[in-house]
């Protein structure tokens, strides 16, 4: 699973990081509540998000650095 979001696009790493934040909360919810199978299973959407968040980064890095770049040669 480490590996899988690398292929994705930007705007569907930011809807996977959307949709993963989204479960994270209600997992957060159902812990409170007593009601998870998994109690692991928090640590590992924290950090798939951390990954999805540096890949991101990343990505808006690049897109910045060639624009300025490409401002620069103008």
């Amino acid at each position: 699973m480490k590996n899988s979001f690398k292929s994705l696009s930007f705007p569907e790493l930011k809807a996977k990081r959307d949709e993963l934040t989204k479960k994270y909360m209600e997992l957060r919810f159902h812990m409170v509540i007593g009601h998870v199978d998994n109690p692991l299973q928090k640590r590992v959407m924290r950090r798939q998000i951390a990954r999805l968040n540096t890949l991101i980064t990343a990505h808006e890095k690049a897109a910045a650095k060639q624009a300025f770049v490409a401002g620069k040669k103008a």
